[in-house]
């Protein structure tokens, strides 16, 4: 199945058939001269489907697309960086409102089949009058998908973008994140455009399932944030009939977009705040699905384990008190662990409950690589999961607390 996806060396949101994308300077901050707003249209209504932050303060645009994607249908998206528009009430709410409306002015659709997204400073006020202006100018084209990545940035060093082709089909999105990651969801947006005929149902329950193997697997710094989404939209423009469950190509699909959510959350922990590494959690042998989850979620979040690989410091003990400490069904007899610097070989740390001899200066070797990849066997059953985690370091510290200023 996975040999039919072929990744595109270049590519991003206007990749698939029929998708326009464009970007300008609208000044959402007067202290930033770059790109902050911008629009990805269809040419034909799509199918849509989203997935959201479950941050208990929930931004004006999250509230406003979640009642534009009731019916499962969207044409366009329009998405500023410079201020997330969250904790600014009933004026943040018609904001929001005002910013859909302005996007459906300039596209030629309803408001109501425009999706809304806004990153930045949280308590801050959109300068609508700008914003509105902004919208107004940007150029749509198909070779617009680059601007409208980087229109979605706020603290990220590059833009995050992915396509792939399968069969006659293409899938792409770009995301924007560097910091305030944490599951379920954080402080990122995700946007996917594919011109696959995909039926709302199938399209809805597929991209909640890529994303709970994706986004929802990452980790940069512990906090989960109000603004988060990401949404797919299929315009069918590849031609075909409506794919789902049913579909010869319904298992390709999913892989798919599996494979482009993974992509871009890794760029996004990659490019985490400060970070230096990835950290790659692998657990195999757990009791069943959500113990293995709950196991490498607590190896790519620990701060004890983050900071370790930061400093090349072979302190295996972190990771499995982080194993012991995440609540999976484990016994330390039937524990091992190996650390390696993919794609080079492991080195066993910890094997069956006890100490495994191993060269240190090799292993300071390895996790002084980009990458540094912990592969965990509990000897439970059957079960495997994954997650990501970046290092933690000073600049982390530096960056956040300068954040505003």
């Amino acid at each position: 199945m996975a040999e039919d996806i072929v990744a595109l060396a270049e590519g991003g949101v206007t990749s698939p058939r029929g998708f326009l994308a464009g970007a300008v300077k609208a000044h959402i901050r007067e202290d930033w001269d770059k790109l902050d707003v911008g629009m990805v249209y269809s040419e034909a209504p799509c199918s849509a489907a989203a997935v959201y932050t479950t941050n208990r303060v929930q931004a004006a645009p999250v509230t406003v697309t979640r009642k534009h994607l009731r019916d499962g249908r969207a044409q366009a998206i329009v998405a500023n960086s410079g201020s997330a528009n969250a904790a600014t009430g009933e004026r943040g709410l018609q904001d929001a409102i005002a910013m859909a409306e302005a996007a459906a002015l300039m596209a030629g659709v309803p408001a109501a089949d425009i999706v809304v997204a806004s990153t930045g400073v949280i308590g801050t006020h959109l300068p609508l009058e700008r914003l509105a202006a902004g919208i107004g100018a940007i150029e749509l084209s198909p070779d617009g998908g680059d601007d409208f990545a980087r229109a979605i940035m706020t603290t990220d060093t590059r833009p995050k973008q992915v396509a792939l082709r399968f069969g006659v089909y293409t899938l792409a999105g770009a995301a924007k994140g560097a910091g305030m990651i944490h599951p379920n969801m954080a402080t990122m947006l995700c946007f996917l455009t594919t011109d696959a005929p995909v039926a709302a149902g199938f399209l809805q329950l597929t991209l909640r399932e890529a994303v709970d193997d994706s986004f929802n697997m990452i980790d940069v710094d512990g906090d989960t944030s109000t603004n988060d989404m990401v949404v797919v939209l299929a315009n069918g423009m590849a031609g075909g009939e409506p794919l789902d469950e049913a579909h010869p190509m319904a298992g390709v699909f999913r892989e798919a977009l599996t494979r482009a959510c993974i992509h871009l959350a890794r760029a996004i922990v990659s490019d985490a705040e400060g970070g230096t590494k990835v950290i790659e959690a692998v657990v195999e042998g757990a009791a069943d699905r959500a113990d293995a989850r709950r196991a490498a979620r607590e190896v790519a979040r620990s701060l004890a384990v983050k900071t370790a690989v930061y400093g090349s410091d072979p302190n295996w003990g972190r990771v499995l008190a982080a194993i012991g400490n995440s609540g999976c069904a484990m016994e330390e007899p039937r524990t091992s662990f190996w650390l390696s610097a993919p794609p080079g070989p492991e080195i066993c740390l910890y094997e069956l409950g006890s100490p495994s001899p191993f060269d240190e200066s090799k292993a300071r070797a390895m996790l002084g690589e980009p990458d540094v990849r912990f592969r965990i066997d509990l000897g439970m059953g059957n079960a495997t999961a994954t997650a990501w985690g970046s290092d933690l370091t000073e600049d982390y510290v530096r960056l956040n607390s300068l954040y505003t200023t």
